[in-house]
């Protein structure tokens, strides 16, 4: 796998790491212990992601968010922009990209196959909250408080996905403050609907 935190860095203004780290040091305001928090890395290391080519990742990123209601706000070419920002790898079939309770600062965009997202309720059922189909995004609101996993999010194939990291957003932030604004808003909207669904969903499934 490519190292992320080395295109980061080129990719700053003047190939300095960038002064903002409003996302990358937002683990260190929930006063847990820094061994806890899991990195796309260590987790891309554990999974034996396989990088995939930038060009290919970014080409399929921006045809299924060209279609995307939301993301297609941002532009072919802006899209295009983020290339520097994420990570693409494959992952193989029945690997735990996500795990509940942990902490861990990175989203998942799914570029091809099928990730399986698995809540443990509090009453031990296994409850399957959805199917993750491409263009569906993954984990963005740990990538924007480095909180807690809501759910497992397990690949049921083999899987191309696209990766942002908190770095990659402060990277971001700091050379094209625009389009990150633009970014995460949109992220910030698609995240309201969908926990305003799961929640439906779950209130529904505890009914008598």
């Amino acid at each position: 796998m490519k190292q992320g935190s080395d295109r980061i860095q080129r990719n700053a203004p003047g190939g300095e790491r960038p002064d903002s780290l409003l996302f990358s040091s937002a683990f260190g305001d929930l006063g847990v212990d820094p061994s806890m928090l899991v990195s796309w890395i260590s987790r891309a290391r554990e999974l034996e992601a396989a990088a995939l080519g930038s060009t290919r990742g970014v080409e399929l990123l921006q045809s299924l968010w060209s279609r995307d209601k939301y993301m297609g706000r941002l532009g072919i070419d802006a899209i295009g922009r983020l290339e520097a920002f994420f990570d693409f790898a494959g992952v193989p079939a029945g690997r735990d990209i996500i795990r509940q309770d942990e902490y861990s600062n990175f989203m998942i965009v799914l570029l091809s196959g099928t990730i399986a997202v698995d809540r443990l309720q509090p009453w031990g059922e296994q409850m399957r909250m959805a199917e993750a189909r491409p263009g569906d995004i993954l984990g963005e609101m740990s990538l924007l408080d480095s909180g807690m996993r809501f759910a497992h999010c397990t690949t049921l194939n083999d899987c191309e996905i696209g990766v942002l990291s908190a770095d990659a957003l402060d990277a971001l932030m700091a050379s094209d403050p625009e389009l990150a604004a633009s970014l995460i808003a949109l992220l910030a909207r698609k995240l309201s609907l969908r926990l305003r669904i799961v929640g439906a969903r779950v209130s529904d499934r505890q009914l008598p």
